[in-house]
């Protein structure tokens, strides 16, 4: 039993004795495993897991239960063992996650809640607090009722959405039922959220895409950035547009058809999108949704780490129950189709990526969470695979897509232009690849340049006989040419 909690605790805390004079060392603790997800204290072992023993643990013991019944507010609940190894005597205090939050500790007139950040117990920010005083009342932010009236507002997208998904008009009950009034006319924080100009206003979402791998790429940083803000519904399909619009999409013909083979998996998009907006923390102030897309992978982050306290990285994300901080919300999305009541999330967005046909083991999606955020990052399907001398097979259509064509790089090379237009040139290329279809917005994109400028790199790739005109996608569509082998 006591090697098993040396190995394997995680949420746990080791003191080679018991400090009775100085009990907010470990009483912290005690306040921070009560309002998350529960932990334990081991008395008798030391910070390097040396089993030191306690001199009198029944006395100990006492002092404990003495102890947590004085300064924890209110009293959590907790079970007290003693065990003995090598003839060494040591207490294993669990205490359990608690549902009356906030638990204090208190001493000398200050009550103070504590929360843990990894192995650390400290006190608990005022929007820690905030939501603790919600779970301890059984309330959640979406559910609570704003300042704002039902009848000043419009639901227009909420309601076209509806006829989408059900095929019926959304009737007036309906507000009362999705929780998005209540029985006064006032909205809730739901229908303030949904409403079509929202008037909550740190529920924005900002797109960025840019210039590189991080957030100072060269010349020009940002190559297309934008705030949107309004319904929940509105922040979904616009960040979805913003992704489709900043990324490319490759393709292969076959006997019969083609393959698209996307930068992103936009089903990864949207579920990872939907989690953010749905469950992020609005008692965050200051701090909305993001989108970030860089050269080789895009992140989305939203205020807030996973509702039940845990960390996201440290789970097994196929076998990860629903939490939802914000069942109002979820309920309303799913029943438009948005999600599913099961919280299958996190799995679908693996599981799109693996389904994808340029997937690589090592462009596996990237979850992260903290206390005060939660972070995805979906890896470009697209980076660095058209300078890479390799091939990728697609099984189910039998056939290989050679990427070799380093002999393109090698003409791009003797361009006859300056070092800066020859550097462009390639950045094109990595971007393309010689399945690509591209214009002069694309190339603008990439480049930063004006799509005046884009269009004198078309005139030289096409003098050097580089790329040639596609049809089928519009006036001004090229492609690089297959080198003669």
């Amino acid at each position: 039993m006591i090697d098993k909690w040396i190995a394997e605790a995680t949420e746990c805390d080791f003191k080679a004795a018991l400090e009775v004079k100085k009990p907010k060392s470990w009483l912290k603790s005690v306040s921070a495993f009560a309002n998350g997800i529960g932990g334990t204290l081991l008395f008798g072992i030391d910070d390097n897991r040396n089993m030191v023993g306690l001199t009198d643990a029944q006395a100990d013991a006492e002092a404990i239960s003495r102890l947590i019944k004085e300064r924890i507010s209110p009293y959590p609940n907790f079970i007290l063992m003693p065990e003995r190894k090598n003839g060494k005597d040591i207490l294993i205090l669990t205490v359990s996650s608690g549902h009356t939050t906030p638990y204090y500790y208190k001493a000398d007139g200050v009550m103070e809640a504590y929360i843990r950040i990894g192995n650390e117990s400290v006190i608990a920010p005022s929007f820690v607090l905030n939501q603790l005083v919600l779970k301890g009342m059984n309330r959640t932010y979406d559910t609570l009722t704003s300042e704002y009236d039902f009848k000043d507002y419009a639901f227009s997208k909420l309601r076209e959405r509806y006829k989408v998904w059900t095929g019926n008009s959304m009737e007036d009950k309906l507000f009362d039922s999705f929780d998005i009034r209540n029985k006064h006319g006032k909205l809730t924080n739901t229908g303030a959220l949904l409403a079509d100009n929202s008037p909550i206003r740190h529920s924005r979402l900002f797109c960025t895409h840019w210039n590189g791998l991080d957030k100072s790429g060269g010349m020009v940083d940002a190559l297309d950035s934008t705030e949107y803000s309004g319904s929940l519904i509105i922040l979904l399909n616009e960040g979805i547009s913003f992704v489709k619009r900043n990324m490319k999409t490759r393709w292969k013909k076959t006997a019969n058809s083609r393959i698209e083979m996307p930068d992103y998996c936009e089903r990864s998009v949207f579920e990872a999108l939907v989690n953010a907006l749905i469950h992020r923390d609005y008692l965050i102030l200051g701090s909305e949704v993001h989108i970030d897309i860089y050269d080789d992978r895009l992140t989305i982050y939203s205020p807030g780490g996973m509702a039940d306290g845990t960390r996201i990285q440290e789970r097994d994300i196929s076998n990860i129950s629903s939490t939802r901080r914000n069942p109002a919300l979820a309920d309303i999305f799913a029943r438009l189709g948005y999600m599913e009541r099961q919280g299958s999330g996190f799995k679908k967005i693996t599981e799109a990526y693996h389904a994808a046909h340029n997937y690589r083991k090592e462009l596996e999606p990237e979850f992260y969470s903290d206390v005060t955020s939660f972070q995805v990052t979906l890896y470009n399907l697209n980076y660095g695979t058209s300078a890479k001398a390799a091939k990728i097979t697609i099984e189910d259509e039998n056939i290989a897509i050679d990427i070799d064509h380093v002999t393109i790089e090698v003409a791009i090379d003797r361009l006859n232009a300056s070092p800066a237009t020859i550097k462009k040139a390639k950045a094109v290329y990595e971007n393309m690849g010689i399945d690509g279809i591209f214009g002069r917005s694309d190339i603008s994109s990439i480049t930063g340049d004006s799509v005046t400028a884009a269009g004198n790199l078309i005139s030289k790739l096409k003098t050097a006989n580089l790329i040639k005109a596609v049809k089928g996608y519009g006036k001004g569509k090229y492609r690089f040419i297959e080198p003669q082998k």
